[in-house]
C-alpha cells in the first residue's frame, strides 16, 4: 500500500533523577555527599533511507517514545543515558513541526534531530559548596520534548508521466524500465504512483507514473490532487494523450484539461519541460484523430508512439535525455516549502494570567524547574521557593492581585500563595 501522508506523535525520553547519598566508609570521616546525576533522556531523529518508498510503516505506529535516562547512583555514579530513537523515512519526505516545514530529507543517511531528551537531574554531590557541605537536595529528571509531526512524501524523480486515466502511462513505464505496474485490457486508473529506473544508452534516470488526473483535480476531485505534489520535484513532464480520446472528448480538449490543471495547481509546473506524446497510434482511425489534433497545435513538437508495440519509443527516449540535460526556467526546489531560518526571539522567564480565579504562571524555565523539583525534600522545596522569589514571581503575582490563600498553578502543580 502506498502511503504518502502521515501524522505521528513524538515524545523524547525523560532525564533520570539525581541521587541523594552520602559516603559512609570506615576510615573516611566526614565523607560528604556522593549522589550522582541522572542520565539524559534519549533524543528522536528522522533519517533518510533510500530503501523505503512509502510511509506505510509509520501509519501503523503513530506514537513513538525514546528511552528515559537512568537514575544517578551513590559513589558519584552517573545514570546511563537513554538510547536515542532513529526513525527511518523515505527520501523526499518533508517534515512539518508545529505547522511549519522543519526539514526536507533528500539525501541518503541525512539525519535531523526532531525532539530532544530531557537533561538528567543533578545529585546532591552537585550542590555541595564550601559553605553548604551536606546538601540533601537532588533534582528530578527534566521531561523530554514532545511534538506532533506531519510527514509528507514527495517522490524524487527526473521524469513524470501525466495524462488522463487509461492514457497508457503504466504501459509506457513498463516498456522503458523494470517497473511492473498493473496493466489490463479494460479501462481503470492507477491508484498510487509507480517508480521505475530507465537505462537508455548509458544514461540513467528515474521515471514516475502519476495516477490519472481529471478535471477539477486541483480542487481535490479524484486522485489527482493527492498525487500532483509528486511531480513538483521532477524536471521533465511527459503529457501522454490517448489518440482515441477519453470520456467522449476529443484530443485537444483532453490536452487542455491537463494543462489547465497544472496551471491551477502550481504556477511552476507549467514552466517545466513538457513533452507531448500521442499514444496508441497502432489502433484504427488513430491518424485521423492525430491530424485533427495537429490543427490546433501547428507549431507544437509532438511524438507519436505505441507503448504496446514500442513504435516511436526510442525516439521519445532520445528526446527525454536531451531535455533532462537542459536547464529549466526555475529551480524545482523554489516551490518546495523552504525550511525557515531560526531566529532568536526573546521571551520572558514567565508570564502570569488569571483563569477562573486561578493564577497561572507559564514559561519554559519556570515549568521545567517545577517538574525537576522533589517537593518531598524540605531543602529542595526551600531552594525552589528562593529561586521563584529571585525570578520575581511573588512580586508579579501581587501586581496581578494575588492574595494569601489564592491558588497558583505552574505546569501540572497547584500551590497556595503565601507572603
Amino acid at each position: 500500500m502506498f502511503i504518502d501522508k502521515v501524522s505521528v506523535s513524538l515524545m523524547a525520553g525523560r532525564g533520570g533523577d539525581g541521587c541523594i547519598s552520602f559516603r559512609r566508609e570506615k576510615y573516611v570521616p566526614y565523607g560528604g555527599p556522593d549522589g550522582g546525576n541522572g542520565g539524559k533522556g534519549g533524543d528522536i531523529y528522522f533519517e533518510g533511507d533510500p530503501h523505503k518508498a512509502t510511509l506505510l510503516d509509520l501509519s501503523y505506529r503513530p506514537k513513538f517514545k525514546s528511552e528515559d535516562g537512568h537514575k544517578g547512583l551513590s559513589s558519584g555514579k552517573f545514570g546511563r543515558y537513554g538510547e536515542d530513537l532513529i526513525i527511518k523515512i523515505p527520501l523526499g519526505t518533508l517534515v512539518f513541526k508545529n505547522g511549519e516545514c522543519f526539514a526536507d530529507l533528500k539525501t541518503a543517511g541525512e539525519r535531523i534531530l526532531i525532539v530532544k531528551g530531557g537533561r538528567g537531574g543533578r545529585g546532591n554531590a552537585s550542590f555541595k559548596t564550601g559553605k553548604y557541605t551536606a546538601p540533601r537536595i537532588a533534582e528530578k529528571g527534566a521531561p523530554g520534548e514532545t511534538a506532533e509531526v506531519n510527514l509528507e512524501l514527495r517522490l524524487i524523480a527526473d521524469l513524470g508521466f501525466l495524462g488522463l486515466p487509461n492514457a497508457g502511462k503504466s504501459t509506457l513505464l513498463s516498456q522503458i524500465s523494470a517497473a511492473k505496474p498493473k496493466i489490463a485490457d479494460y479501462p481503470f486508473t492507477t491508484l498510487s504512483p509507480n517508480l521505475g529506473v530507465v537505462n537508455y544508452k548509458g544514461k540513467h534516470f528515474v521515471a514516475a507514473d502519476i495516477p490519472g488526473i481529471i478535471e477539477g483535480a486541483h480542487k481535490g476531485r479524484g486522485l489527482g490532487f493527492e498525487f500532483l505534489r509528486h511531480i513538483r520535484r521532477t524536471k521533465v513532464l511527459i503529457h501522454i494523450i490517448d489518440v482515441n480520446g477519453f470520456d467522449g472528448n476529443d484530443l485537444y480538449k483532453n490536452y487542455k484539461t491537463i494543462n489547465d490543471e497544472l496551471k491551477k495547481y502550481s504556477k511552476y509546473l507549467a514552466k517545466k519541460h513538457i513533452i507531448t506524446v500521442l499514444n496508441k497510434i497502432d489502433l484504427p482511425d488513430s491518424q485521423k484523430h492525430i491530424k485533427k489534433f495537429k490543427r490546433h497545435l501547428k507549431t507544437k513538437k509532438l511524438f507519436e508512439i505505441s507503448a504496446v508495440t514500442r513504435v516511436g519509443v526510442d525516439k521519445l527516449l532520445k528526446e527525454i535525455v536531451k531535455m533532462l540535460e537542459k536547464p529549466i526556467a526555475f529551480n524545482p526546489e523554489e516551490e518546495i516549502e523552504t525550511v525557515p531560518v531560526k531566529k532568536y526571539v526573546y521571551e520572558p522567564e514567565f508570564k502570569v494570567s488569571v483563569e477562573d480565579g486561578v493564577f497561572v504562571a507559564t514559561g519554559a524555565k519556570i515549568e521545567t524547574l517545577t517538574e525537576m523539583t522533589k517537593f518531598s525534600e524540605d531543602e529542595a522545596l526551600r531552594r525552589y521557593q528562593n529561586i521563584l522569589k529571585k525570578m520575581g514571581l511573588e512580586i508579579e503575582l501581587e501586581k496581578m492581585g494575588a492574595k494569601p490563600g489564592d491558588t497558583v498553578r505552574i505546569g501540572g502543580f497547584e500551590f497556595t500563595f503565601e507572603k
